[in-house]
C-alpha cells in the first residue's frame, strides 16, 4: 500500500471516498491563496534587496505555479466522485482496467449484442440512404435503458465506497475486498458509458 495519500494529504484529508464539499471548495480557495505566485514575488523582495539568492524570486514563482497545477488537479479528482474512487485505487496499487475494461458484463451480453446490431443497421441506412427514424428510435429508447444501468452502477458505487469508508480501521483482507469490488464498479461503469457515448454519435 502506498504511504503518500497524495491528493487527500495536500488537503490534509483521510483516505475516505465521503468528502464535504462545501469544506473542500474552502479549502482549496485558501490553498489556492497561499500557493498564488504573487505571494512567493512579495516574499522574496526582502532576500533579492539583501542579495541572498540571486534567483530566489524566479524558483519561489516557478515552484508556486508547480504547486497551484498540483492543487488544481487535486481539486478537479476530489470533488468528482467517480474520479475519486479512481485515484484512490491507483494510490492504493489496487487500480485494475486492462483487458476486462473492454469485457460486457455477464448479464448484459444479451442487450449489448442487440445495441450492436441496431448500430450496424443504422450505420448501414445512413450509407446507402435508408429509412432512419425507426432505427434511431430503437437506438434512443435502447440508451435510455443504459443509462438507467449507469444510474444503477453509480449507486452500487457509492454504497462501496461507505463500506469502504467504514472499513478504514479493519484488516487488509476486508479492505482488499472492497477495492476490489469499486474496482470492478468502476469498469463495468466504463463499458456501459463507453456504450451510452457510442449510441450518441450515432444519433446526432
Amino acid at each position: 500500500m502506498s504511504t503518500n495519500s497524495g491528493y487527500f494529504e495536500l488537503f490534509g484529508l483521510p483516505r475516505k471516498l465521503w468528502i464535504e464539499m462545501g469544506a473542500l471548495e474552502q479549502k482549496f480557495l485558501q490553498l489556492s491563496w497561499k500557493f498564488h505566485p504573487d505571494n512567493f514575488v512579495n516574499a522574496s523582495e526582502h532576500e533579492r534587496e539583501l542579495s541572498y539568492f540571486v534567483n530566489a524570486s524566479e524558483h519561489e514563482r516557478e515552484l508556486s505555479l508547480q504547486r497551484s497545477s498540483e492543487l488544481n488537479d487535486a481539486y478537479r479528482v476530489l470533488r468528482d466522485p467517480v474520479a475519486r474512487v479512481e485515484y484512490l485505487l491507483g494510490i492504493e496499487g489496487a487500480r485494475k482496467e486492462g483487458e476486462h475494461k473492454q469485457q460486457a458484463p455477464p448479464e448484459l451480453l444479451e442487450e449489448v449484442f442487440e445495441l450492436n446490431e441496431s448500430l450496424d443497421e443504422l450505420r448501414e441506412a445512413k450509407a446507402s440512404g435508408g429509412a432512419l427514424a425507426g432505427l434511431k428510435l430503437r437506438l434512443e429508447s435502447a440508451e435510455k435503458g443504459f443509462q438507467l444501468k449507469l444510474g444503477e452502477v453509480d449507486a452500487q458505487l457509492q454504497g462501496a465506497a461507505r463500506e469502504w469508508d467504514a472499513a478504514l480501521q479493519a484488516d487488509a483482507v476486508t479492505r482488499r475486498k472492497i477495492m476490489a469490488k469499486l474496482n470492478d464498479l468502476l469498469n463495468r461503469r466504463s463499458y456501459i458509458r463507453n456504450l451510452v457515448n457510442n449510441v450518441q454519435k450515432e444519433l446526432l
